[in-house]
């Protein structure tokens, strides 16, 4: 059996199982109004408790009409910006908007440097650029303090040295950043005091689901791409919203909800054709931040292509291809989600489809009481004496081959006695019907070898335990604020590999008692306690020496 909805621009098919398992719940949503209740931004359509936070994170269903003042906004910073010659624009960011602007960016083959990571390499790579042609923008995400954030804020003030020191100040170097904050929010503030370029965000917009908020789209705009056009494609979606039927997000949103019902809680997420490069990564960040909690959600498995381990057809993983879907003959093979549309209509479609599954699964789509923990974890790691650097506890490793040391409970490794024996142990330690994660503190370009161990580490998983186990990948400390709500708030049962790696050159952070390697280290650090703390194996590899390291990983894999 095949349902296929297109409106909107956007097409939904759903084949075989899922159609039947989706039928009885889309019959319910439609029953109970909730296509209009969502148009209408209702903020109990998640229940009570949920409602006073929903009402405040709703703004993003308006967005299509709402941010098209964003060029006429930016016509002031961009004007300055052109006139100084500024024609390379990075993005300091974290969480959904980060993601958003790099899939935005890569879609429109824009010249875009996104920044959210603490590690040195990629920083110091990302500052390698001509710093009198570059403008900075910084989306502001934090509320305490100076409003920035931890991460943003370092890098805020990493960039701001790195102007100094190629000798910029006062105006011209104030007018090297624009900052993106909501209107009285102490960021805005901040970049009024400092004279910075001022875009006013909007303030009722959850960043998960601001993907066409101007937190994301300013340095796209900046950068050259077309925003209207992105705007005009969620806009033709956002028109069938309402719709009881012919609603591809409601379709979309009842396959995945009915899915995460009948024990189909792993989503495995593979690009065939879609053009839209990095969007699985957005995706990603708002099903897993979105709807795991409560024990409850959806795990998102980014892979790399139909043809990855893991893209398996198994009991408990549903597939969704974005793009054209592949010819896949053969009994039960058929059963599925295929999403196709351009960028622009495909973010609202995502935002709302997750929206309605939230409902579905009784679970709060706004709400983030797990990812608290690892910020407090890292904010007691960073705590020291006025002017004094943060202290971490470096225990011995409890085995070392060459340029990797393992850092375990004895008891985690099972004996093991080599780095294969080590990876096989790790790869057991996922429960049945679970899953294996891999977060990496590295560098995302100079290592992007690392990525590669999620197929290796899926093949070596189906070896080992005899049938699919899925395996994620994220970058720290990306995967804080993307996929960390799940892998901490979501179902008990997952494992973890966290890679860390030595520092060759580290940057030290103006006006803060530590580097950008001791807050990577510290993030790590945080992040592993939290998993552990709840009861998660997780196993620290450090690589003495990255590129030797991971080579030998793949090996130790092959």
């Amino acid at each position: 059996m095949t349902s296929v909805v297109t409106a909107g621009g956007i097409s939904v098919t759903i084949r075989g199982a899922v159609v039947d398992e989706g039928e009885t719940v889309l019959d319910r949503l439609v029953s109970d109004g909730v296509p209009g209740a969502l148009a209408s931004r209702n903020p109990h359509l998640w229940g009570p408790d949920a409602a006073p936070g929903a009402a405040r994170r709703l703004g993003w269903l308006g967005l299509p009409e709402a941010a098209r003042s964003l060029p006429a906004r930016l016509s002031g910073p961009a004007g300055s910006a052109r006139d100084a010659g500024l024609d390379r624009v990075v993005l300091i960011a974290s969480g959904g908007a980060a993601v958003a602007a790099e899939a935005i960016g890569a879609a429109a083959g824009a010249d875009l440097t996104v920044v959210d990571t603490t590690d040195p390499h990629e920083v110091t790579g990302a500052l390698a650029g001509d710093p009198h042609r570059t403008l900075v923008v910084v989306a502001a995400d934090g509320e305490d303090g100076d409003g920035y954030g931890l991460e943003v804020d370092a890098l805020r003030r990493v960039f701001a040295g790195a102007f100094r020191d190629a000798g910029l100040a006062g105006a011209d170097l104030a007018r090297r950043f624009v900052v993106v904050a909501p209107a009285g929010s102490a960021a805005e503030r901040a970049a009024r005091e400092a004279g910075h370029h001022l875009v006013e965000a909007e303030p009722d917009v959850d960043g998960r689901y601001g993907a066409l908020d101007a937190r994301a789209l300013t340095a796209p705009a900046l950068a050259g791409v077309d925003v209207a056009a992105l705007l005009d494609q969620a806009a033709a979606l956002a028109g069938t919203l309402r719709q009881p039927y012919d609603n591809p997000a409601l379709a979309l949103g009842a396959a995945l909800g009915s899915s995460a019902l009948a024990g189909r809680d792993k989503l495995v997420l593979a690009d065939h054709g879609s053009g839209l490069a990095g969007f699985g990564a957005w995706a990603e960040q708002l099903v897993a931040g979105a709807l795991g909690k409560d024990g409850r959600g959806l795990l998102p498995v980014v892979v790399e292509d139909v043809e990855a381990p893991g893209f398996d057809l198994t009991p408990d993983m549903r597939r969704v291809i974005l793009g054209r879907r592949p010819d896949e003959p053969g009994p039960g093979r058929e059963a599925g989600v295929s999403v196709a549309g351009p960028l622009g209509a495909q973010f609202l479609l995502w935002e709302c489809a997750v929206a309605v599954a939230a409902r579905v699964l009784g679970v709060d789509p706004f709400g983030e009481p797990d990812v608290h923990e690892s910020a407090e974890s890292i904010a007691a790691l960073l705590r020291s004496e006025e002017g004094t650097a943060p202290t971490v506890v470096r225990r011995p490793p409890v085995l070392v081959e060459g340029a990797v040391e393992v850092h375990a409970r004895e008891d985690a490794l099972k004996g093991a006695a080599t780095l294969a024996g080590v990876l096989e142990a790790v790869v057991e330690a996922a429960p049945d019907g679970g899953y294996l994660g891999v977060l990496a503190y590295l560098d995302a370009r100079a290592d992007a070898e690392a990525a590669g161990l999620r197929p290796l580490l899926a093949a070596r998983a189906a070896k080992v335990r005899r049938r699919p186990v899925p395996v994620t990948f994220g970058w720290g400390p990306r995967h804080l604020h993307t996929t960390g709500q799940y892998h901490k708030g979501g179902p008990r049962n997952g494992a973890f590999l966290q890679v860390t790696g030595a520092v060759r050159t580290d940057l030290p952070v103006p006006g803060r008692p530590y580097s950008l390697g001791e807050l990577q280290l510290a993030q790590a650090f945080g992040d592993l306690r939290v998993l552990r703390s709840l009861g998660r194996p997780a196993v620290r590899l450090h690589l003495r020496d990255r590129a030797e390291g991971l080579a030998q990983l793949a090996d130790a894999l092959s």
